[in-house]
């Protein structure tokens, strides 16, 4: 490159490939390339620089080829593909991604029964009842509309916030900062949930603002944390390139990209519920101590995070913000509104923005024809994820639903939210099956089973699983004393004779749905989006939750007997619905290129393997050379080079 000396340009040497000064500029260059002129003017100096930096490229490319064969267009189509090594950085951010949601679950879980039921008679005055009753753990006793109307809200905000979150990220300070600030948070709001659930406190009836301040914070801070910690997670895995290796047994496989983020995003995924599974501990404390140790257990978890991320802060690989991308990104979507009148349907609807389109009508555009594809993509992905609020309707019912329908079972002493348990140790169980029997198995016979494939299956399960849950709703109201109004029920024991195991078929099957749904939107969320854009699309496809939580919020006033079997029948039948539309609309989708930039990447990866012609200089004529620096249309001359600084480049 060069630098300036007493005035004068001190020319080194000119590469193959802009120097990363150029290529990554920090204010102007004196030395890009300007109207097509080079700043070179002494070819015959520059050449043997030239030759060893070319010889350099080819040695780095002939080492990286040997590391990662690149696999020929037959063997991309025939040979079995197979999983990536997985970096230890990235078990570590699973193990922070357990522990916040241990906390978030952990809390979540008992949030209906703290709301709903008052403090039990003859309880121990923290919120546990009688021992040996059937009475149900509670402290506020505000009802089951207020109960689910602010599980609802709770969900919708830690849903709609990430919007927040990952723009903030992506724009501003980048992920790992935007993470820091969402444990910070949610740590003020888990010491307000605790101290708000002291005896003293539920007894002088002083519960409510504590409890509502804190469950708004928590929202708000794992909205924060949440659509950062998985494009964090994957950008660990930094070689996303398809390449062939012989294993040990003789047979030669495809390391494949999407197979690898499948398996990083399954773990991933794993790890969230095993987190979730410590709900089984604060259940069991409402019901026999009370929410004061139930809502500290989680507190006392969460402490892992800030230690666990102080040990990763130099391990990790960090991307900093790119505010630009993204202001180009929503430029790019306005001209295509604009252009086409607001008709997103029309026909070459993205082609109006492209550059040269712009150009004709006098118009200039500060980005590629392939950042117009790569937001093409990007929105394609957002409307696959429209298609989940329904479907998270069915995964275990609206709001509170089904806790409500546990407390109206036979329970023989257990807590009645017990069973909502199910799920994480559902998924816990279900994948490691999918990652090391069912997935390998597909791939060693080279059965398809694509990323609309699985979501198509995932829905119907979920809609079955939402047939299930009317179903039970409709015995719960044949077989309760009080009929079909058993919420709250006095003759009796209160409870229908159905146990209340009768509620994981419905569970089970809503777990095993969110396994091919939620983990592969993931994938879909960090693949086809652009690299500076990662944690925003991210936080799109948690909104869709949000926007679940919203339509339960419409339907809350619903949420009464005597029309609860409508209240799991309805979404079932409209998810049945979706996903036959869902399956024809975007099947196409399954035959796509997985990662956003495996196309271009592989050109130039391939281009590696060619041999590469020697660069023609034509060198400038140096009187001409002076004309056009004294007019400013060309670089500086090239000064006399020292014979050390000569003997310097032999050397390289």
């Amino acid at each position: 490159m060069s630098g300036a000396t007493d005035g004068q340009l001190t020319v080194e040497f000119v590469a193959t490939r802009p120097p990363k000064e150029i290529l990554e500029p920090h204010g102007r260059s004196s030395f890009a390339l300007q109207d097509g002129v080079s700043t070179s003017l002494d070819a015959k100096r520059l050449s043997v620089d030239m030759e060893a930096l070319a010889e350099a490229d080819r040695r780095e490319s002939v080492v990286d080829k040997e590391k990662y064969p690149i696999p020929t267009e037959q063997e991309l189509s025939t040979l079995r593909k197979v999983s990536d090594g997985i970096p230890t950085v990235a078990w570590l951010l699973c193990i922070v991604e357990f522990s916040e949601r241990a906390s978030y679950y952990g809390v979540q879980t008992i949030f209906s029964n703290f709301m709903e039921y008052p403090l039990p008679k003859g309880g121990n005055g923290a919120g546990a009842p009688p021992r040996g009753s059937e009475e149900t753990a509670g402290a506020l006793g505000k009802g089951l509309q207020f109960s689910n109307a602010f599980v609802l809200l709770f969900q919708f905000l830690a849903y709609v916030v990430p919007i927040f979150g990952g723009w903030y990220a992506d724009t501003r300070i980048g992920r790992y900062k935007t993470i820091l600030i969402g444990v910070l948070i949610c740590g003020i709001a888990h010491i307000i949930l605790i101290f708000g659930a002291l005896p003293t406190v539920l007894k002088a009836g002083h519960g409510v603002a504590p409890f509502i301040i804190s469950l708004l914070v928590l929202a708000f801070g794992a909205g924060v944390f949440k659509p950062n910690v998985a494009p964090t997670l994957i950008d660990q895995y930094q070689h996303q390139r398809p390449y062939t290796k012989v294993l040990k047994s003789g047979e030669k496989v495809l390391v494949d990209p999407e197979t690898t983020v499948q398996r990083i995003m399954l773990i991933f995924y794993g790890l969230i519920n095993v987190g979730a599974f410590f709900a089984i501990a604060t259940t069991y404390s409402e019901k026999r101590v009370g929410y004061w140790l139930a809502f500290l257990l989680p507190g006392i978890i969460f402490l892992l995070l800030p230690l666990l991320l102080a040990y990763l802060n130099n391990k990790l690989i960090k991307y900093p913000p790119n505010g630009s991308e993204l202001t180009k990104t929503f430029k790019i979507i306005s001209v295509c509104l604009r252009e086409n009148k607001f008709n997103p349907f029309k026909k070459g609807f993205w082609d109006t923005a492209r550059p040269h389109k712009m150009a004709e009508k006098g118009k200039t555009a500060d980005w590629s024809n392939k950042m117009v594809d790569d937001v093409h993509r990007t929105i394609k992905a957002c409307g696959v994820f429209l298609y989940f609020p329904v479907w998270y309707l069915n995964d275990g019912g609206i709001g509170s639903v089904s806790t409500n329908q546990g407390s109206t079972m036979s329970t023989n002493g257990a807590p009645n939210d017990l069973l909502t348990n199910f799920n994480p140790l559902t998924i816990i169980v279900t994948i490691p099956i999918l990652s090391h029997i069912v997935y390998p198995t597909l791939h060693r016979y080279n059965i398809k089973f694509g990323r609309i494939a699985r979501i198509t299956f995932g829905f119907t399960l979920a809609w079955i699983s939402g047939v299930i849950g009317a179903i039970v709703q409709w015995r719960v109201y044949k077989t309760n004393p009080c009929g079909y109004y058993p919420t709250g029920c006095d003759i009796g024991d209160g409870v229908s004779t159905l146990n209340v195991w009768l509620q994981i078929p419905n569970i089970a099957l809503g777990a095993i749905s969110e396994c091919f749904c939620n983990v592969t939107a993931y994938e879909l969320a960090y693949a086809r989006s652009p690299p500076n854009m990662k944690a925003l699309v991210m936080a799109l496809f948690l909104l869709m939750n949000a926007l679940s939580a919203a339509l339960g919020e419409i339907l809350t006033p619903a949420i009464v007997d005597p029309h609860l079997i409508w209240v799991w029948g309805g979404p079932a039948i409209a998810l049945f619905i979706q996903t036959v539309i869902f399956w024809f609309r975007y099947k196409h989708m399954d035959s796509d290129e997985f990662m956003l930039y495996k196309e271009e990447e592989n050109r130039k990866y391939n281009a590696m393997a060619e041999p590469q012609a020697e660069p023609e200089i034509t060198p400038i004529d140096e009187k001409r050379g002076e004309e056009e620096i004294a007019e400013g249309k060309a670089g500086a001359p090239a000064p006399e080079i020292s014979s050390a600084e000569e003997e310097k480049k032999k050397a390289v």
